[in-house]
């Protein structure tokens, strides 16, 4: 049987080493008989978590047949994950692992829907938002954080393109020209670090190749719904440069009818556009930089509140909601508005038996929203004590990311990897509640970390995981401007994260783990009551 844990790190090798096949639709690993039992306390208050997990992993499959093929025949593809950092067999990795393939993410944002749309497509994945098509909160397993806050922190954590996203609104980043999306459930805390105590959504985005290679998706809808997803790429240089560009555009018009002011086609619409160009150098067998350049830019609707809606004591509708109706007396046609950018290099080395890799990125965002929040106006629908509307945006947000990490590529019966991670972010929220003087509040955050994990194949059927991560968190945050003035307030902390796991291979596509790993949710600073 091969050696699974000495297959390539990701990040950026010899190109040749890097380029697989990749199956189209999904496949889901342990997602029934996968048992979690975790001590934690509030999703809240949970700032560490032990969680101890035994799963059986089944045969991870995909479909890659054409339709027409697909009655006759049916094809079995291998499902590459990098949930340890990693280019590895799913039936080959101790982890609670989903991978969605390009093709079925193709179809699920075909009708204009946002990063929401993943809500149940893998198992334990929930995701909601009070601020429309920014700020997602995604729960695993039902752990997250219900906090609609724009500085609230999360225990399930996004990565796109090897990149974390901390703050909401980024996570809230376009999904398009989508090669794979991987839900890890359970703590990653040791090689991903910290707020991934619930798990982490991780985006690969379909990357330059020697071949020339377009895909397209266009649809049509009800509202003049319209959606055009597609990427080209392909060499520049063959052999030294390729590159690909990517390209999303949404639009809805707007459908809800406000009938307290009598505007037909008053608010619910969109526009989202976002692209993305890629350039891959390998100037030689050994090296390899992949060079990222995005942005997006959204102008919409923000969070419909409806008012007395609801039958008292259950969930029914009343004759108080109407789907296409709202009765507002404020918040401007509710609208929102954010947009941003970010860059990143993807830099690596293949020394031989050991590979070198550099991640380094920059995120910027700014954008508001702003809602009629009561749902309507004195008069109604129903009792309404009193109006209610608010704006909440941030000014700028930047960020900056940097991880190196030196694994081994050796076909031994060891593996390992070491690497440290720097963070670094600052942002300014400006909160205005309408019956008080606006708040602009500042925060800055900073951590870095040092981990390791090491893999050893016992037998040919037994192989034992461990790893070790050190991670110190400071937050900072000021008044800039506010009716309320208040000290600066700082918190720190600092925790050691680990796991350990034991894979055995019963038979060729039968496996059993069992692990046990611990997580760390860095300190926040909640500043809505200084604002009202």
């Amino acid at each position: 049987m091969a050696n699974h844990i000495a297959g390539a790190p990701t990040g950026l090798t010899a190109p040749q080493r890097k380029l697989r096949e990749r199956p189209e639709d999904s496949a889901t690993r342990d997602s029934d008989q996968h048992q979690d039992l975790s001590m934690h306390a509030s999703n809240r208050t949970l700032r560490h978590t032990l969680s101890l997990s035994c799963g059986v992993a089944a045969l991870g499959f995909a479909l890659a047949a054409a339709p027409a093929a697909m009655a006759q025949d049916t094809q079995v593809g291998e499902v590459i994950v990098t949930a340890q950092k990693r280019s590895e067999n799913l039936q080959d990795v101790p982890v609670s692992v989903t991978a969605l393939g390009g093709e079925r993410l193709q179809s699920t944002f075909a009708a204009g829907d946002d990063i929401l749309a993943l809500s149940a497509k893998a198992p334990g994945l929930y995701a909601e938002s009070s601020n429309g098509r920014a700020a997602p909160r995604f729960y695993i397993r039902g752990l997250g954080n219900s906090d609609f806050d724009l500085a609230a922190s999360q225990p399930v954590s996004i990565i796109q393109d090897d990149v974390v996203l901390e703050n909401v609104v980024l996570k809230s980043s376009p999904i398009y020209d989508i090669e794979q999306v991987e839900v890890l459930r359970g703590p990653q805390g040791t090689l991903f670090g910290r707020n991934t105590t619930a798990g982490i959504v991780k985006f690969t985005s379909v990357k330059p190749s020697e071949e020339t290679k377009a895909r397209a998706a266009a649809s049509y809808g009800s509202f003049n719904t319209m959606t055009f997803d597609g990427g080209l790429g392909g060499a520049l240089v063959p052999g030294k440069v390729a590159a690909r560009a990517s390209l999303l555009v949404q639009h809805r018009d707007d459908w809800i009818d406000n009938a307290f002011t009598g505007k037909k086609d008053a608010l619910g619409g969109f526009d989202e556009k976002a692209a993305r160009l890629q350039v891959l150098f390998t100037p030689t067998e050994a090296l390899s930089a992949l060079f990222n350049v995005h942005a997006r830019d959204l102008d919409g609707t923000s969070a419909t509140f409806r008012a007395n809606v609801l039958t008292a004591g259950s969930n029914k509708l009343n004759a108080n909601y109407d789907r296409n109706t709202v009765y507002f007396d404020a918040g401007g046609g509710n609208p929102q508005k954010y947009k941003g950018w970010g860059t990143s290099a993807n830099i690596g080395y293949d020394f031989g038996d050991v590979t070198l890799t550099s991640i380094t990125a920059y995120e910027e965002t700014h954008g508001s929203s702003r809602g009629d929040i009561d749902g309507g106006n004195l008069t109604g629908p129903g009792f309404i004590p009193f109006p209610s509307e608010s704006t909440d945006g941030i000014k700028k947000l930047d960020q900056v990311t940097q991880e190196i990490r030196l694994a081994s590529d050796t076909d031994g019966p060891l593996s390992w990897q070491v690497g440290g991670f720097y963070f670094d972010t600052s942002y300014q929220i400006r909160t205005d509640p309408g019956f008080a003087p606006a708040t602009t509040l500042e925060q800055e955050n900073t951590s870095w970390a040092v981990f390791g994990q090491a893999s050893y194949k016992a037998t040919e059927a037994l192989t034992l995981t461990g790893g070790l991560r050190y991670t110190s968190d400071d937050k900072d945050l000021r008044v800039v401007s506010g009716p309320n003035p208040v000290a600066p307030v700082s918190v720190s902390d600092e925790k050691v994260s680990w796991d350990l796991s034991a894979f055995y291979s019963v038979a060729e596509n039968v496996s059993v783990y069992g692990k046990v790993a611990s997580g760390f949710r860095g300190p926040s600073i909640q500043g809505r009551d200084i604002a009202f």
